[in-house]
């Protein structure tokens, strides 16, 4: 694996991330996750300290799983395009509609984690209330909460594990194979830098675009928005939301073409992983 290959498959990736076909349909995908958000935020306007935190992760773990359903639909249409395979999203739909409900539980375990974490975290809000006990108990246990939005940032970064490696084992067979985790072991194993590297890679547009994109929708609450009703901050983050989406859609894109193609040539350096 040498720099070449890794500029090789980085420029390849990239000049596949503005497809028309893909963009129109990966951007239906993000505005409903992005209505989960906003959904979530407006739930959280005046609430308590307990939901605000709960709710500031809950759209990442619902998201994930229609997310990961679609990286799988991507990767396969990547893969068509690189081959130049002539390529039909509606028969790779037909195709992958069994595998797809199936992927899409592969994230309900780190949802259940998650939704764990955060009953514990109410325990401790439960005891900080105890009248005359409650501050001190605030002080002495401030660890557990740390350690409870810690594990909650984990699991956060996993789900993004998740997307990059597991969608090209998954795309790429012709079902979903029970040995998964062994195989993304397998693949740790061999070389955990190469994979670390790659992954970051694949991350770094993606990370720049929504600091960039989040940047621009803090400021715009914070200096245009109206702090009414409810419905109206909803309202305005719907409207805030859309060309978020749109503009984060290549990122995505690139973000998944990067996995499927660095699944690729680890496979070509270790082709024994998934013998």
């Amino acid at each position: 694996m040498t720099f070449e290959d890794i500029e090789h498959i980085f420029n390849r990736a990239l000049r596949f991330s503005f497809s028309k076909k893909k963009l129109l349909f990966m951007f239906p995908v993000l505005v409903v996750c992005g209505l989960m958000l906003v959904f979530c935020r407006a739930l959280a306007v005046n609430a308590g300290q307990w939901v605000v935190l709960s709710l500031t992760f809950l759209p990442v773990f619902l998201s994930s799983g229609l997310l990961l359903a679609a990286g799988v639909v991507l990767a396969r249409v990547y893969h068509h395009e690189v081959k130049m395979i002539p390529l039909s999203f509606k028969k790779i739909l037909s195709q992958s509609w069994e595998l797809l409900i199936g992927v899409s539980y592969l994230t309900f375990p780190l949802l259940l984690a998650y939704l764990f974490l955060w009953m514990v975290m109410g325990i401790f809000y439960l005891l900080k209330e105890i009248p005359a006990l409650g501050d001190v108990l605030g002080v002495i246990l401030a660890f557990g909460p740390f350690l409870l939005v810690l594990g909650s940032l984990v699991l956060s970064f996993f789900n993004l594990f998740l997307l990059f490696f597991a969608t090209p084992h998954i795309a790429l067979n012709s079902r979903l194979k029970l040995k998964l985790a062994e195989d993304i072991y397998c693949r740790f194993k061999e070389n955990l830098f190469s994979n670390l590297a790659l992954f970051l890679l694949g991350l770094l547009p993606l990370l720049l675009g929504v600091g960039i994109l989040s940047l621009a929708a803090f400021l715009t609450g914070v200096n245009f928005f109206m702090r009414t009703e409810t419905l109206a901050i909803a309202l305005q983050w719907f409207f805030v939301m859309i060309p978020f989406c749109a503009m984060l859609t290549p990122g995505i894109l690139f973000f998944f073409n990067f996995a499927v193609e660095s699944y690729a040539l680890v496979q070509k350096k270790y082709p024994k992983i998934n013998a």
